[in-house]
């Protein structure tokens, strides 16, 4: 079909279909159609491909469309190389069924489906290219595939009077064009030797192994040195000797294996004649049988009504962009605010009769979306008095139901309100309606208050945990807050009213509940406002930036769980509290003499500038500097450095310390913190407290009792169950060197993780060659110790060798486990040009200064990214299990077992003695499969569970 005379030049777009169908599962929750099949990737890949194809049929230009997918596991790359693609996880568990219905959805198009066994997409992809391009044809994929790269550029040479078509390629998540300047800046080579570098770094995805040590800018600059892979391999022998030039020697044949293994085959037999991928629009049938078979009716209503492309238009041809990594302050694939107007406080309405709020609450029912603001002067909602709630329907349409105001003054005039238990009886069926989506900031609280009046708000979006699953650690500039004051100034451009100014301050302040209703109106309903604003301009990005796997399934279900735990509370022994709160104090006592006495005098210990001028000018222990304030240091790293070299006096201190910041924050706050109406402890839980995702405890923390010492244990003991009952410990085994072993590939790790062997004493035994108490330890701290990505300094300072020693254990780590190497380089390399790291279930972590010029700033961002995937895996597991704890324990019965906390890897249940046999094995299996189906680890999750009468006994 050689294109003659004036006739348009057939242009046509391969769409990397594997690509589509991942991007469709993980941008959508759980869906099913009314067979109950698992439908959720098939409706956002038919919506996805609905939006190409419909615009690909109104541009200018395109003429043929073809879908091309993976047909199998395996292909003849297996042959060259049995380990080709080995480690790959099988699909989700409810993702496979969902397939076949893919392939369907797109032959529903009329759009060609293309797959042939022992063949990947990418060959396919290749070998019409190059047709296509013989006869003249230009040819667009649309993919962002690094190894498809290689095409791009490639124009075939004018034959028999037909003008040779080219390639490039489109990336239709970020709406970019990618040609050869953008793939010379990616690669640092041109197309044509992409695969060079490619040969070199190899690719842990596709278990392409490359050769070791070898990351993408130095293959890079090997091959823009030498011009060839085969040509950097030969000029090894000529370098300077060096760690480089070994693994370039070393890992030759290697290499040589994956240039083989990466290169595309081009030759491959055409299944289907390219004269059939024309395109002629999205012809309504069969596409109407198929939306209307799987319950898409939203879909189906668009084609019914002629809208075409469900979704907005893609800009079929987007100028060229700057895709240089983005620097500290990247916004990345934000979306445009909606327009909205000011927000004007006049336009708030003071509800104070039941017709008003049964207006409303009729309003909220048929806009099926409401912003929610409980009002209670208390940040503790165990005990805090709700004073009324506030609801938003839109821009400057909200209003406040006050029904707890003007308490101060008993002899003023009450302000007219409704009843409380009439207000919250009509609300409840709003609330609590499933057809109703509930906005809120800080959900879980609305949550806990409501639940003490008998209303269990579902279902709930939260704006913070929204912010958070978006863009944790994405602004540090400003405080990198997700508090509705930080997100009303950096997404709305709004300043909040200062509840402070409202209330006033010190002896002047007064309770929320004493402000008049025009006083209190215009906070609450302003509050109400901003979480809807927010909501509008938060949750669209959840599926353009791909952030709706993790907080649909790990963050979101969370909110309800930890809000029960919070009331739940745990029993603490107030007279075990009282007397370590005295022994504590005696023992204090006693180290401040001993300290006086060792120092020659008195002197405040706990301050830093006295301290310090005792240590180093009184008492000339060496190594003191002084920071820019004049004063010498003396944290901890410090005193244990001199305590080491003999300092008896900086150990008492450290142990003083302490003790003290014990005492003050456990045994005496513990007692001051018991409910008088629960006699329980009630935590509060911050569902984004810590940028990988961990939970965070606050009011009182429970989370930094210090857990393998006597102290810590002592502490312990008074957590206790009540009478009748015990508490039982399930704790993830070793969690983080487990996913590490699956992220980084790692088979000594993995094998003794499944054969259930000590992985400390693997590890010394891999690093030192034998097993002893020394270097089991040694060994244990550097296995935690690199997953954080310590310097030959901090390892040296850990296990008091010389920086030389710590350097030769970090070689030999890494020799003898490469693939930790490998997930470092290539953690820090895509972090460098994305800007964030990602968990196994995408939770992102932004490292704005991961490119920052102070070496201190860019070192720190770098440890921390290096760690970010890995612990936030863990947390995110583990609330998964927290999640789907209480379902599987009622549906066994035991719906009456309370889990009371959560501790880093740990749970904490309360329950009767009789059901610790019967509970045990379901707590177990719930936390070991926690990561299914969305995850498949190539290790066991460990789990160890305990029980007894108290927190400790129960380990």
């Amino acid at each position: 079909m050689d294109t003659p005379g004036n006739t348009p030049k057939p242009h046509l777009y391969l769409v990397d279909g594997s690509a589509y169908i991942f991007r469709a599962y993980h941008r959508l929750p759980p869906l099913s159609n009314p067979e109950g099949t698992p439908v959720g990737a098939v409706y956002g890949y038919t919506t996805m491909l609905w939006k190409l194809a419909s615009d690909l049929d109104q541009a200018d230009g395109p003429t043929h469309l073809a879908v091309i997918l993976d047909k199998g596991s395996t292909s003849f790359r297996n042959d060259l190389y049995a380990d080709y693609k080995a480690h790959r996880p099988p699909p989700p568990e409810d993702l496979v069924p969902q397939f076949p219905l893919i392939r369907d959805a797109t032959r529903a198009f009329s759009l060609a489906c293309i797959e042939e066994e022992g063949l990947e997409a990418d060959d396919l992809i290749a070998s019409y290219a190059r047709e296509a391009t013989r006869r003249g044809w230009d040819v667009t994929i649309v993919s962002s595939d690094k190894d498809l790269m290689q095409l791009v550029g490639r124009c075939a040479q004018p034959h028999d009077g037909v003008e040779g078509g080219c390639i490039d390629m489109l990336d239709t998540m970020k709406n970019q064009r990618i040609d050869i300047p953008e793939v010379t800046e990616k690669f640092g080579v041109p197309p044509e030797k992409v695969g060079d570098v490619l040969a070199l770094m190899g690719d842990s995805v596709d278990n392409v192994p490359g050769i070791f040590g070898i990351g993408p800018k130095t293959a890079s600059k090997l091959i823009q040195d030498n011009g060839s892979l085969e040509a950097a391999l030969d000029a090894a022998h000529g370098m300077k000797p060096s760690k480089l030039r070994e693994r370039l020697i070393e890992g030759r044949d290697m290499a040589l294996l994956s240039r083989q293994l990466v290169q595309l085959k081009e030759d491959c037999t055409l299944p289907i004649p390219l004269e059939d991928f024309k395109l002629d629009g999205v012809p309504k049938e069969p596409l109407a049988r198929f939306l209307e078979s799987h319950g898409f009716a939203k879909l189906l209503q668009r084609l019914e009504a002629g809208s075409g492309s469900p979704e907005r238009k893609t800009n079929l041809n987007p100028p060229k962009q700057q895709t240089r990594s983005a620097p500290a302050s990247a916004e990345g694939n934000r979306q445009p605010l909606p327009e909205m107007p000011d927000v004007a406080h006049s336009a708030y309405e003071c509800v104070q009769s039941e017709e008003r709020l049964q207006t409303w609450i009729e309003r909220a029912f048929e806009a099926r979306t409401v912003a929610i603001e409980t009002e209670t002067g208390a940040t503790d909602p165990v005990s805090g008095d709700i004073n009324g709630i506030a609801l938003a329907l839109g821009p400057n349409d909200a209003c406040y139901v006050p029904f707890n105001h003007g308490k101060g003054d008993m002899f003023a005039e009450k302000p007219q309100q409704i009843e409380r238990e009439t207000a919250l009886a009509m609300l409840k069926p709003l609330l609590e309606s499933e057809a109703v989506l509930k906005v809120a900031q800080n959900a879980k609280y609305d949550v806990n208050i409501l639940a003490r009046h008998g209303i269990d708000l579902k279902p709930a979006d939260d704006v913070i945990m929204l912010s958070f699953a978006l863009d944790a650690g994405r602004w540090p500039e400003t405080g990198g807050g997700h508090g509705m004051e930080d997100l009303a100034n950096r997404h709305l451009g709004h300043t909040r009213l200062n509840l402070k100014d409202i209330l006033g301050t010190g002896k002047k302040a007064v309770p929320f509940a004493e402000l008049s209703v025009e006083q209190a109106m215009p906070y609450a309903a302003e509050s109400a406002e901003l979480a809807w604003r927010l909501h509008k301009t938060l949750k669209p990005r959840l599926l353009a930036e791909r952030g709706t796997r993790v907080y649909e399934r790990v963050d979101r279900p969370l909110i309800r769980t930890v809000a029960r735990m919070e009331r739940h509370g745990i029993k603490v022994d107030r007279e075990e509290l009282a007397r370590l709160s005295g022994q504590f104090a005696e023992t204090i006592a006693g180290l401040e003499t001993e300290i006086f006495q060792q120092a020659g005098g008195e002197f405040t210990i706990g301050s830093p500038k006295q301290l310090g001028e005792v240590l180093f000018d009184r008492l000339g222990y060496k190594g003191g500097r002084k920071g820019k304030s004049g004063q010498y240091s003396t944290d901890q790293a410090v005193l244990e450095r001199i305590a080491g070299e003999g300092a008896e006096v900086a150990q008492k201190v450290l142990d003083w310390r302490q003790l003290t910041k014990l005492k003050s924050t456990y045994t005496d706050a513990l007692q001051a913190a018991i409910n008088p109406a629960t006699g329980r402890v009630h935590t509060n839980y911050n569902l984004v407290g810590a940028q990988t995702g961990r939970l965070s405890s606050t009011e009182p923390n429970l989370q930094n009792i210090p857990i393998r010492t006597d102290i810590g244990r002592q502490i312990r003991r008074a957590f206790v169950a009540e009478s009748g009952n015990v508490l039982l410990a399930a704790d993830y085994s070793q969690i983080e060197l487990r996913i590490a072993a699956h992220m980084a590939d790692v088979p000594p790790l993995k094998d003794a993780f499944a054969r259930g062997e000590d992985i400390h004493s693997r590890t010394a035994n891999e690093l030192f060659g034998h097993v002893d108490r020394h270097t089991r330890a040694n060994a244990k701290t550097i296995n935690f110790a690199i997953l954080y990505g310590i310097s030959r300094w901090g390892l040296a300072q850990r296990l008091a060798v010389e920086s030389e020693e710590a350097q030769a254990m970090i070689d030999r780590y890494f020799e003898r486990f490469p693939g930790i190497q490998r997930y470092i380089v290539g953690t820090l390399e895509g972090v460098r040009e994305r800007g964030y790291s990602e968990t196994l279930f995408g939770r992102k972590t932004w490292f704005p200064r991961i490119n920052a010029k102070n070496p201190n700033e860019r070192s720190g961002a770098e440890r921390a990214a290096v760690n970010a995937p890995i612990q936030g895996t863990s947390a995110d597991i583990i609330k998964r299990a927290m999640a789907r704890m209480g379902p599987a324990l009622a549906d066994a019965g035991l719906a009456h077992i309370r889990m009371l906390l959560q501790v880093h890897d740990e749970l904490l249940f309360e329950l009767p003695e009789g059901d610790v046999a019967a509970a045990s094995p379901i707590i177990e299996r719930v936390m070991a499969e926690a990561a299914l189906p969305s995850v498949q680890l190539d290790v066991p999750l460990g789990i160890e569970i305990g029980s007894g009468p108290s927190w400790d006994e129960a380990h």
